[in-house]
Parts: structure tokens; C-alpha cells; sequence
């Protein structure tokens, strides 16, 4: 959807007769539907001069195109400015112009193409964004990889950045060494650089088109590139991570089938899919990826997380540009503005993940659930309730059934699905039941434990679980230290300093969180060194997993308890139950005890071969070892004297079976 198009001269004319921010502003209403923000509108105003100055010469065609506000189809991203017309071979080419209002920028430490943007504040902080010519960069790789007018008539774009307003510092920042590659792909232009922007386009412009490629951009077809489809079902056969197994391939199939006649018939179809950890929601996801793009169909993957899109995205790039890849894997919160059956297909991973509104402060949209299904004509929801961890999690079976119903969506296009097979845990079933009897989520048949063909121990020392698993890591880098939210995030802002978020110094315990490598902290050689949170290992999983139980579980009276007053104070998963539990306490203990537990769930069972665990709490480390040595129903318990746990753990005479309460 193209907002504003013209020729250069019927530009330059706007422009001059002060007509352009209000015909823009007009043309918005009527194709978005929606006002436009007013810093959009005094955006218009400025930078439209600036580009009038730039245009106003006869190296430039009047008759070439001109584009402002290019949605680009299945994202919310806008093109700002596209000027089109054909080079000196009468090749259809076009320059995409990425136009900012920026007066300053910092670069943002240790992370790849991200500057802060310091002359714009959002709720008081300074914004991190992606760099001006990488943004003009990846809008030029999407329209190469999915539009089809542009691959079959052979339209050549070239981006760049127009900064106008921005003078660069000595040291140079938006020209920094750090950002040349993109720079390479993307030429910026700062202020006073109007001549070398008008050269650059006459560079490519040649000859007008009279808005001829512009209508192609607008009207194409869009599907995948055959060089995009070729590339990740290429990358998918060549990694055995993704093999299908089991009743994967089931499940698979049926998705496939249910696409397929989605996109035929156009009528909204939806699979859910429940599945416990480990039980290949990911594979399934991934493998439905590829195998639907090379069928021509838009799909992409949805997670609330971003860690387990970075991953795959990673895995999944090989020698191809992460970017193209970049625009398969969206945040659950990217179709709020979508159209009715926009996208052909969205699988949604860790849907219990899930937010009724989107944005920083939760203040967009309407319902995650419910604008996915409007947006696609096929939805695939993987879910597991157990795995909910946030307070603001609504993604249930129920919930996502209500909107079906909604969209009266009838029963014989929709499918409810479950895999059943464990691949996590070295296969055992029964861990996970286990593990539910012993966190009392619920009463299990494996009160008395599992097939033991996996290693879990309760470590008497953070230290010593830092050790085996530092050691662990050291055969293929699968190995990570996890930990509950109860440790303030003290180094965010200086994350190379000497500080340590995580430190039990009786033991010699001094570790920093993840937080500031959130994107491929699971796969980095370096790693291991950071402990990872709830956030950054759902959706993930290792060989081997050291969880270290904070203070917001404990053992007490013969049971298992939560604390949600000893979570950390810079943790969002709670925000809000205080005043919740003022007002209504039984149901705040009620939602702070699930949270709580599903979040120790979730990462006690992000290691396929073992879990090693600290708990803070003593008591609860001693039950737990008891648990764990009671599975051994030939094992006769005996507890040394120690600190009194008479309170804790109740043990007949010496030598005789534990039995619990």
C-alpha cells in the first residue's frame, strides 16, 4: 500500500504550493484508516522540503516516480520515500530512501547494527534502534525476496539513509567503522549532503517512468523469491536438529493439509497443537516454515520471545543474509495493524505466551490471539498451559477457542491436536509428571518417581553446580546456568564493569545475568559465563541445565511454597501483584504460586540429559534429595544430623522407608 504517489514534478509542485503534508495526511486516513501520529504529519512537513531541494535539478527525470509511505506487505514497517525510473541500460530501477530527523546518536556496545537515537525519547528513555542503512538495506532485501512483479520484470532497488538534520562528530558515530558493511549496502547522507544524494539517485535514474515500476511495487503478487525458498529448505535438510519424529509427523501433515486448503479456498482455518517441553512444538514450527514457503506461501514464525527466534534465525541463516531470514520471524505483537487474511500462514510457538495488548507498555492492539487469526488465513498455535510465566500471559486452549469462535470459524476447519512423545529429558514421560508432584503443581502417578535414564542432583553449592556444568559445556557447548528471577539486574548498565548480579560469596559465587546478549545467548561459545532467566531459555533447550533456585521457593510445614516478595525488583513477570494482592490476595497468592512454579517448571526441563540444582532455600534442597533418592524404592533413607528440618521433612527411625505427608 503505497500512501502518496506521484511524478517528480507533481512532487516538487505539492511541495511548493504546501499542498504535500496535507494531501499525505488526507491519503493516509482513507488507505490506513486511522489518523496519523502528529509528529508523522510534522515528519511530512520537514523532510519533504529537504527532498524538494535534493530533486530540484534536471539530472533528475520529471517524469520518474515518487512514492512516500510504502507499507511493506505482512510487516508494519513503511518505506519513506521511493524515487523509480530506469539507468542508462532501460533497466526498471528505483532508490528506496530511508529518511530521519535525528540531530544526535550514540552507538549502542555489543550489539550488531543498533545506534541509540538520543534527540528522541520514548517514555523518557533513550530509543535503541536499528541503524539508518541497514533499515533501507533489509527493505530492499524484502521486496527482492517477496515481491513478484519486481522478480519477474527485474527491478533493481538501491537503498540509503537521508539524515538531514544530523552533522557528524569527531569521532564519527552513524559513520562509524562498525557500521561500514551496512554503510557499503546502504550509502547514509548527512546534513549538507543534498549534492551527493542527488547524485547518488541520478546515479541510477536516468530516464522517468511515469510511475510505471511504482505501480508494480504496488500491485505485485507477493510470495516468496524461488532463491529464498530454495535456500531454507536447503539449510532445513542439512541439519538434523529438525528431523521430524513420532507423531511430529503427524501433526505435520495435518497442518500441511489444512494450508493448503486455506489457501486455496481462502477461508480461515486453525490448528491447535498442545504439547509439553521438549515434545518438538519447535521442530514441527520450523519444518512447517520451510516446507509451506517452498509451496509459495507468505508464512511466518511468531514467538513472544525474541531469544527463540535469534536462535533459529541463526541456526537457520547459514551463509544467507540473516535478513532475509529476519522477515520470517516476527514478535506476537506485529499484526496489529494487519488486514483480514493478510498472511497466508502464522505459526505461533509458546502461544501460552501470548499478551492480550502489545507494545513497551502494553497500550496497542487489542487481543494478540484474536489479531493473528484475523491476519491469517491458516493459524497453527503450539501451547503448553504449564509453561505460562508471565502475569499478563493469556494464551490458554480456551481463550484461543473464544476468538475461533469469534471469526465463526466452523468445527470442520479446525483441528485440536496433541504430541505425546518426549524428546526432552532423555525421553522420560515421567520426569515431567514427576516433577509436577514434587513443585505440588499436581498430583501425579509418579509420586514415587520415574524410569531413571536421567540425571538430575541437587548441588550442596552454587559453586559446585557452576563447575559441573562449566565442565559439561566443554564437550559441544550445550551446557548453560539458568536461574529464577530473584536477583536484580545490577549491571545493566555497565555490563563490562565489576559489579555481578548474582553473587553468594560463602561460596565464591560471583555471576552476571544474560540480559544484555538476550538474542544468541543459548548458542554463543562465551555463554556460559552469563546465567540465563526465564526469558532468554524459554522455547530453548541444552544438553545439560544448572538451575539455580532463588528464595521465591521454598519448603515450609510440608510443602512447597512460593514468595512472589522475593522476586527481583527489576522482573516485569509479576508487575502489579502487589496491588493486586491489596485488593484481592487469594487470587494474586493464587497467580504468583503458578507463575512461580511453571517458571522453575520450565527451566528444570531445558536439559535433554540433566538438570543440577541450588536451592537457596536449605529445606528445600533436602527435600528434593529425598525425592530424588526415593525413586529407588529399595533405598533406605537416612538423613545425618544437621540443622533442624523436623519442621520440614519427617523421617521415621533411622533406617526406615521415607515416607512423605
Amino acid at each position: 500500500m503505497i500512501v502518496y504517489e506521484a511524478t517528480k514534478e507533481e512532487f516538487v509542485d505539492d511541495v511548493l504550493t504546501n499542498e504535500l503534508a496535507r494531501k499525505v495526511e488526507q491519503r493516509y486516513r482513507i488507505k490506513v484508516g486511522s489518523n496519523p501520529n502528529p509528529r508523522e504529519i510534522t515528519a511530512w512537513q520537514n523532510s519533504m522540503q529537504y527532498m524538494k531541494n535534493v530533486l530540484a535539478d534536471e539530472s533528475i527525470p520529471k517524469n520518474c516516480g515518487i512514492a512516500i509511505e510504502y507499507k511493506i506487505p505482512y510487516t508494519s514497517k513503511r518505506i519513506d520515500f521511493i524515487i523509480t525510473g530506469r539507468d542508462e541500460k532501460e533497466n526498471r530501477t528505483g532508490v528506496i530512501i530511508e529518511l530521519k530527523q535525528w540531530q544526535k546518536a550514540e552507538i549502542s556496545s555489543e550489539k550488531d547494527g543498533i545506534v541509540k537515537d538520543v534527540s528522541t525519547y520514548t517514555g523518557g528513555a533513550i530509543r535503541e534502534v536499528t541503524h539508518p542503512s541497514y533499515q533501507a538495506w533489509s527493505y530492499k532485501v524484502y521486496l527482492e525476496d517477496y515481491n513478484e512483479m519486481m522478480q519477474n520484470n527485474n527491478v533493481i532497488m538501491h537503498p540509503c539513509a537521508y539524515l538531514h538534520n544530523y552533522v557528524e562528530t569527531t569521532p564519527p558515530v552513524i559513520k562509524a567503522s562498525c557500521f561500514q558493511n551496512y554503510i557499503d549496502l546502504a550509502p547514509i547522507f548527512v546534513s549538507g549532503d543534498y549534492k551527493k544524494l542527488r547524485n547518488f539517485i541520478s546515479q541510477y535514474v536516468k530516464y522517468g517512468d511515469n510511475k510505471e515500476t511504482i505501480y508494480l511495487i504496488e500491485n505485485g503478487k507477493i510470495k516468496p523469491s524461488k532463491a529464498l525458498q530454495d535456500c531454507i529448505a536447503n539449510m532445513l535438510n542439512n541439519n538434523p536438529e529438525f528431523v521430524l519424529l513420532d507423531n511430529q509427523k503427524v501433526v505435520y501433515e495435518t497442518a500441511l493439509k489444512m494450508a493448503r486448503k486455506s489457501y486455496k479456498d481462502n477461508q480461515k482455518r486453525c490448528l491447535i497443537v498442545k504439547g509439553g517441553p521438549g515434545t518438538g512444538k519447535t521442530v514441527l514450527a520450523i519444518n512447517l516454515l520451510a516446507k509451506l514457503t517452498n509451496e509459495e506461501m507468505v508464512c511466518q514464525y511468531c514467538t513472544k520471545n525474541a531469544a527463540p527466534r535469534n536462535v533459529f534465525e541463526t541456526k537457520l541463516t547459514g551463509t544467507f543474509q540473516k535478513t532475509r531470514i529476519h522477515n520470517m520471524f516476527k514478535g506476537s505483537g506485529s499484526y496489529v495493524e494487519s488486514a483480514n487474511n493478510e498472511m497466508d500462514v502464522i505459526l505461533v510457538d509458546e502461544a501460552h505466551r501470548l499478551n492480550e495488548k502489545s507494545g513497551m507498555f502494553r497500550n496497542v492492539g487489542e487481543n494478540q490471539i484474536k489479531e493473528i487469526i484475523k491476519a491469517s488465513k491458516f493459524s497453527v498455535f503450539f501451547i503448553d498451559e504449564s509453561q505460562r510465566i508471565d502475569i499478563h500471559d493469556i494464551g490458554t486452549v480456551e481463550e484461543i477457542k473464544r476468538h475461533i469462535e469469534h471469526y465463526r470459524i466452523t468445527d470442520d476447519r479446525i483441528e485440536e491436536l496433541e504430541l505425546e512423545s518426549q524428546f526432552r529429558c532423555n525421553g522420560s514421560d515421567g520426569y515431567l509428571a514427576w516433577l509436577d508432584d514434587v513443585l505440588e503443581i499436581r498430583e501425579t502417578a509418579n509420586k514415587d518417581g520415574f524410569e531413571m535414564n536421567y540425571d538430575i542432583q541437587v548441588c550442596d553449592s552454587p559453586s559446585e553446580l557452576k563447575e559441573k556444568i562449566f565442565e559439561l559445556n566443554k564437550i559441544n557447548n550445550k551446557a548453560r546456568i539458568v536461574a529464577g528471577y530473584c536477583y536484580n539486574w545490577i549491571t545493566k548498565n555497565n555490563p563490562r564493569g565489576n559489579e555481578y548480579d548474582i553473587e553468594f560469596p560463602d561460596y565464591d559465587f560471583h555471576m552476571k545475568w544474560n540480559l544484555n546478549n538476550t538474542s544468541t545467548w543459548a548458542i554463543d561459545p562465551d555463554s556460559v559465563n552469563e546465567v540465563g532467566c526465564i526469558h532468554t531459555s524459554q522455547g530453548l533447550e541444552f544438553d545439560h541445565v544448572g538451575v539455580i533456585i532463588g528464595k521465591d521457593l521454598r519448603y515450609e510445614n510440608g510443602q512447597v511454597i512460593t514468595d512472589f516478595t522475593q522476586r527481583a525488583k527489576t522482573d516485569n513477570s509479576l508487575k502489579g501483584i502487589k496491588t493486586m494482592f491489596k485488593n484481592e490476595p487469594e487470587k494474586a497468592l493464587k497467580i504468583a504460586d503458578t507463575i512461580i512454579k511453571n517458571t522453575y517448571r520450565t527451566l528444570m526441563t531445558r536439559g535433554t540429559k540433566c538438570c543440577y540444582v541450588y536451592c537457596e532455600d536449605k529445606a528445600l534442597a533436602e527435600y528434593l534429595k529425598v525425592r530424588i533418592s526415593n525413586m529407588d524404592r529399595s533405598f533406605r533413607y537416612e538423613i545425618k544430623e544437621q540443622e533442624d528440618y523436623s519442621d520440614v521433612l519427617k523421617v521415621a527411625e533411622e533406617g526406615a522407608e521415607y515416607k512423605y505427608e
